[in-house]
């Protein structure tokens, strides 16, 4: 930041602090005017627009409010006190279903926004919804309880303020070590910051300390799940449900843990029990048809999914999971619907664009590719607004890979590490064709297949260690630092930890596609695993990314430059793999195994030390869960659909070609 840049950032500040005081005093109408002035220089300024919108409230100037508000949510969606202004306006006209809409997209994307809790309460039961006005009337009554030191905590981690968080939450905890929702509260920073043994270690201190506690082992439900260390997460959910019989949430989470186990009937059961009770829960419906989907069981699903939308018709994630299959087509009432929900103002956000990447298929499969990619273009849009996905943060860290895994570091580190060698991680870009990579390896009798595990990921993120974000990262260059010990030891934790996904075989699959990032990590403390680079012509692999919403993570997708900068840089990286540790990445080309399938299927083996299997050619034929986008694709023959689809939508993806550059050129001619 320049001079110029911090004195304007430190004149904005004062005088949002001189509006507040002004608000606070009551002095309405001067308040209006210092944030004015601010706005004349900086129209989008975000605090100076929620000011001015609570001042014309208390003015009664609710049409300019709720214009202000709406500017507001154009320029940050996720401003989560903008949308409770909504419900504050909307209420105060008496516009009881937009009051709600706004109160409830407010404690979506910040929980601890008691004044919405409250509002919802009241009406919610004026509404005649007994059972989330009780529920709304517990959020309340729960935060209106807490320490406003933990309350200013949590509000700080929902506006992703999470090191300013972190610094408040010890700090309370040095005067109060004991604190269960503390703790929790500094669990679920460990949580997000990826550092999960601490996360889990402090939660499993508060059900130890206050068993009866049940929103720290709720918590300690999810963390164990996320450490894959699901047969306990299944004994924790077990507790909570025998506590709490018949509460939803208590059995949705016993639910998900036994489908996490593989107990795909049980996790069905208890699904369908809860649809018993309440049959128009479309969260319910949603999962269930994922657990559906995940064995195969795609009509079912289908049916599941459109109960979803049944009972929730803007729920865009029911449309998306229909999407999603990829094999699924809408009807026109279908379409026409998810257009209405999509234009009403009442959709929120995440619906609204659930609903434009679902409706983009659905145009895709009519061809109608012009307004396709506009539905496609306004998804990424404004799930990009979401993300804040910094590529130049992106492409430092790549180069540090760069730096610090030279030939030298390996020369050093030789022999150390585990050296089992059973992983075999399948690395690259999503919508690479690893599922189909892993599909045709997990055919095989020696080979198990798993999903995409984030063992490594959470790897990394431990040895860089919590930090500001403007600190230097540890990691890579902590690898230096590593002894032969502790390298063994991490590779020997892996093994360990993944151990739950596999059936028996010798070797078992890893197809966590962003562990390309970590390939140096990966050599370190399992010298001995195969690592197989899924690889796809740069505008299919790139495009197929941009129209595809994941479920998480995979935040340069959203953007025709960004993606296309991503694949630049992580062929540049893998360049840097090739030549610092040679052979040991195996490329497979996408086009090469869709063109001529029984050649790759060979070189595929005869690289993880294989003997060819039958099995492995008809790999449609193999019955195992799929989790990935691709599930039903992999169920059916060799998949040539989608090799050139990107070439429709040819004329839009300039800034994409522009992105890629030489690397577009330099793809192999097939």
């Amino acid at each position: 930041m320049s001079a110029k840049e911090a004195a304007q950032a430190s004149d904005s500040e004062n005088t949002i602090k001189q509006a507040k005081a002004l608000l606070q005093q009551g002095q309405i109408a001067q308040a209006v005017d210092v944030v004015e002035s601010l706005l004349n220089t900086e129209p989008v300024h975000t605090e100076a627009l929620y000011i001015t919108a609570v001042c014309f409230r208390y003015l009664k100037r609710t049409e300019s409010a709720l214009a202000t508000l709406k500017k507001l949510v154009a320029t940050d969606p996720t401003y989560a006190r903008a949308y409770q202004e909504q419900g504050h306006n909307y209420r105060h006209i008496k516009n009881a279903t937009q009051a709600i809409a706004g109160f409830e997209q407010a404690v979506s994307l910040n929980p601890t926004l008691i004044a919405s809790w409250k509002a919802l309460a009241e009406l919610y039961s004026a509404a005649g919804n007994t059972e989330a006005a009780n529920n709304a009337r517990l959020q309340f009554t729960h935060l209106s309880k807490m320490p406003p030191h933990l309350l200013s905590v949590s509000s700080l981690i929902h506006e992703g303020k999470l090191y300013k968080a972190e610094m408040l939450c010890r700090d309370f905890l040095k005067k109060r070590p004991h604190h269960v929702e503390a703790m929790r509260l500094l669990a679920e920073l460990g949580t997000r910051h990826y550092v999960l043994d601490d996360a889990e270690f402090l939660l499993e201190s508060c059900v130890e300390f206050e068993p009866d506690y049940l929103l720290a082992r709720f918590d300690y439900v999810n963390v164990l799940h996320k450490r894959q260390k699901y047969q306990k997460a299944l004994e924790q959910a077990k507790i909570l449900r025998d506590r709490e019989p018949g509460n939803p949430s208590f059995e949705i989470a016993y639910a998900n843990e036994s489908m996490a186990v593989g107990d795909f009937d049980t996790a069905i059961s208890v699904y369908d029990a809860v649809l018993e009770k309440t049959p128009n829960d479309p969260l319910v419906q949603l999962v269930r048809g994922h657990a559906l989907k995940t064995e195969g069981q795609q009509e079912e699903a289908i049916a599941s999914y459109r109960a979803s939308y049944s009972a929730k018709p803007d729920f865009g994630d029911a449309y998306w999971s229909l999407a999603n299959l990829k094999t699924y087509r809408f009807t026109d009432g279908e379409l026409a619907r998810m257009q209405a929900s999509e234009e009403a103002s009442t959709t929120t956000l995440v619906d609204r664009f659930h609903l434009c990447f679902a409706i983009g298929k659905a145009y895709e499969d009519r061809k109608d590719f012009d307004t396709s990619f506009e539905y496609y273009e306004r998804g990424n849009r404004l799930k990009k607004e979401q993300c804040r996905y910094d590529a130049a943060l992106t492409e430092k860290e790549f180069k540090a890979q760069m730096e610090v895994c030279t030939p030298a570091l390996f020369a050093a580190k030789a022999g150390q590490g585990n050296p089992a060698p059973d992983p075999i991680f399948i690395v690259g870009l999503p919508r690479a064709g690893s599922t189909l990579l892993e599909q045709i390896l997990a055919s095989h009798s020696s080979v198990d297949g798993t999903q995409e595990l984030p063992n490594i990921l959470a790897l990394a993120h431990r040895l860089n260690g919590r930090r500001k974000t403007t600190d230097d990262a540890r990691y890579p260059g902590v690898l230096n630092e590593l002894s032969a010990d502790q390298l063994c030891k991490f590779g020997e934790d892996y093994l360990k930890d993944t151990q739950i996904f596999r059936q028996g075989a010798p070797y078992f699959i890893d197809k966590m596609p962003n562990n390309f990032r970590h390939i140096g990590l990966i050599h370190l403390i399992l010298p001995n695993a195969n690592i197989i680079d899924a690889r796809r012509h740069p505008m299919a692999c790139c495009f197929s990314g941009f129209k595809q919403l994941f479920a998480e993570g995979q935040e340069f997708t959203y953007g025709l430059e960004e993606v296309g900068r991503y694949y630049k840089d992580y062929v540049a990286l893998m360049d840097h793999w090739d030549e610092v540790l040679p052979g040991k990445i195996l490329r497979v080309q996408y086009e090469e195994v869709v063109a001529d399938l029984e050649p790759q299927v060979c070189r595929i083996l005869d690289f993880c030390g294989l003997p060819f299997e039958e099995a492995c050619l008809e790999f449609h034929k193999t019955e195992r869960s799929v989790r990935t986008a691709s599930s039903e694709q992999v169920r059916q023959p060799i998949y040539k659909q989608g090799v050139d689809q990107w070439c429709n939508y040819v004329e839009y993806l300039g800034p994409l070609k522009a992105a890629l550059g030489p690397v577009l050129d330099n793809y192999p001619s097939l």
